[in-house]
């Protein structure tokens, strides 16, 4: 086409067929005709905009989007953001943030690559090789290597650093095959060694030039530099230079998928108390493990209490070797028997637990919670009266006391109660004082701190019994709680408990590879201690985690610790956007 003919084309005006027609109807219409006649296009005009928008909507999906910011609260001041050294829940809480292990855990339990591309156990489970992802990075853009990874687990074993995850990686060889791949090896098999994987790895490089001596004192410890999800942005310190405010921004790392939420800012508060004020005056979005009474005194609106229960055991532990009328079989039978858990959980813990009457936290497996219960407490009472009357207990006239003659003397029933100055504890002791004297017991109550409970009542085994919870953990391991060759210090078998058979069934479910040998060898575990009854199980207590509205996609699952909340914080978002079905993912 030349110049000449498109030039006409351009110029040439064009005019739509009947356009005169139409304008001469128009013209012709009334004033009423044109009002009827402008209605009816302007409805049919609006209707076809009103479909095509619901058309539109028909096609839209909400996703979420990059945006937002969740301010939480948080008890203590963060010391160790080290996942070495960390203590503190408000350490803990950032190090699960902050740094990333090699492999990581759903909400679900189930085990994911982290910084790992590919995890290989050997046939006969003592070897585990873990190859690196190539693009794994720390928040400095430095790659993550082999040598982090055994540098990490050098300083947990060396007994010089103190580390409190130490006696997770006792007898575990580590080594180094190239760049990106580590071996770690077992003298024998353990199946939840797999979990000792979620640890967070340090970077050597910042490291490598701290001393031993000045690791616990370094400036990282409150700056750290991890490969987790978020990073620090900025701190906040008090007068006195301590951390009293953390922001956190998206990292993205090899995931494709980094969170949601824009920022996560820390809070960090003395007690429990100042926690709860600063809650209600709106200081803070979010708290976590608020003892159940408090919850009453919580002001929620536009925000929810979120419940999930949490594998630990709340038990009365016996020691026989110290307490003469523990060591009778009946009499701790009749303790048992009495034990008011329905009451406990209701009244004392708010319906945020569990009963149970075995050594497996409630949620286990099928059979670890308490079975329902048709005795009334009176009835309850009469039962364990007349198998400790069979048993040759007698009531002493004078005082009420439970007495039992024998060749050595006259003993009573006559123990104490020894337990943490946690509210809820002291509650639960009491309750159980209250209901044991009915039986005939003179029981008394002693309150301790918490660390002078642990350094100069538990660790010297120095109690009659003792009310305490242990942390079973996501592996559900009971071989360091019950195990004959954990009865002294720093082994965990509180109760002293020694019975050969219970010993080989820990044993096996310790090195069984299949789940349903690993039930079945707990289950016959747990008829062993309910015929010897070392202890009196009393609850699983659930972790309360109270959050603003605003905050979607938020999935708990089964916790193993507080920190595991943010198992899910790359799901969890506040901002949305609508994008068509065909460009969602």
């Amino acid at each position: 086409m030349d110049y000449n003919k498109l030039r006409a084309l351009l110029l040439r005006r064009f005019s739509m067929p009947k356009e005169r027609s139409i304008r001469g109807i128009l013209r012709s219409f009334t004033i009423a005709e044109k009002a009827v006649f402008y209605f009816f296009v302007s409805v049919f005009l609006l209707s076809g905009a009103a479909l095509l928008w619901k058309v539109n909507n028909a096609f839209l999906v909400e996703v979420p989007i990059r945006g937002g910011t969740l301010t939480e609260g948080v008890v203590g001041n963060p010391r160790f953001i080290n996942p070495v050294l960390a203590i503190s829940e408000a350490d803990k809480n950032l190090v699960s943030l902050l740094y990333s292990g090699l492999v990581r855990v759903t909400p679900e339990g189930k085990i994911e690559n982290d910084l790992a591309e590919e995890v290989t156990i050997s046939d006969d489970r003592r070897t585990y090789t873990v190859r690196l992802h190539q693009n794994a990075r720390f928040h400095d853009g430095t790659p993550v290597t082999a040598d982090d990874v055994i540098f990490t687990i050098q300083k947990i074993t060396d007994p010089s650093i103190k580390s409190p995850k130490r006696g997770n990686w006792d007898g575990v060889a580590v080594e180094k095959i190239d760049e990106k791949t580590v071996s770690f090896t077992l003298k024998q098999a353990y199946t939840p060694f797999i979990y000792n994987l979620t640890l967070g790895i340090l970077p050597k490089h910042i490291w490598k030039n701290v001393s031993n001596d000045e690791f616990s004192f370094s400036q990282f410890n409150t700056l750290p530099i991890g490969s987790g999800p978020y990073k620090v942005e900025r701190v906040e310190r008090n007068s006195g230079g301590i951390p009293n405010l953390y922001r956190l921004a998206p990292f993205e790392n090899i995931s494709d998928k980094a969170p949601f939420i824009k920022n996560l800012v820390f809070k960090f508060y003395p007690g429990e108390t100042a926690l709860i004020e600063a809650f209600s005056a709106r200081e803070v979005e979010s708290i976590s493990g608020v003892s159940p009474e408090k919850t009453l005194e919580l002001q929620t609106n536009n925000s929810r209490i979120i419940s999930s229960p949490l594998p630990r055991v709340f038990a009365v532990f016996f020691n026989q070797s110290q307490s003469k009328a523990l060591l009778n079989k009946e009499a701790r039978q009749a303790l048992n028997l009495t034990s008011p858990r329905k009451k406990i959980v209701e009244e004392i813990l708010g319906g945020y637990a569990t009963a149970i009457t075995g050594p497996m936290p409630a949620g286990i497996y099928s059979w670890t919670s308490m079975k329902e219960n048709s005795l009334t407490p009176d009835e309850e009472l009469e039962i364990a009266r007349a198998l400790l009357a069979k048993a040759g207990w007698r009531a002493n006239p004078e005082t009420g006391i439970l007495e039992k003659k024998s060749a050595s003397g006259t003993m009573s029933l006559s123990f104490s109660i020894s337990t943490s100055d946690a509210p809820e504890l002291q509650r639960v002791a009491s309750e159980l004082a209250t209901r044991w004297r009915e039986l005939g017991a003179k029981v008394e109550v002693l309150v301790f701190e918490t660390g002078d409970l642990n350094q100069n009542v538990i660790r010297p085994r120095n109690f009659d019994a003792l009310l305490f919870g242990e942390v079973v953990g996501r592996d559900a391991d009971l071989y360091p709680f019950w195990h004959s060759s954990q009865r002294t210090d720093p082994g965990i078998n509180i109760a002293l408990y020694a019975n050969s058979r219970a010993d080989k069934y820990l044993d096996d479910a310790r090195s069984a590879a299949e789940p349903e040998a690993i039930e079945k060898n707990y289950k016959a575990f747990a008829k062993e201690l309910e015929t010897d009854v070392p202890a009196v199980f009393l609850y699983t207590p659930n972790f309360l985690y109270v959050m603003p509205e605003k905050i979607k996609a938020v999935n708990l699952g089964s916790l193993t610790v507080s920190q595991d909340r943010f198992l899910s914080i790359t799901d969890w978002y506040i901002e949305t956007d609508k994008v068509w079905k065909i460009f969602a993912k």
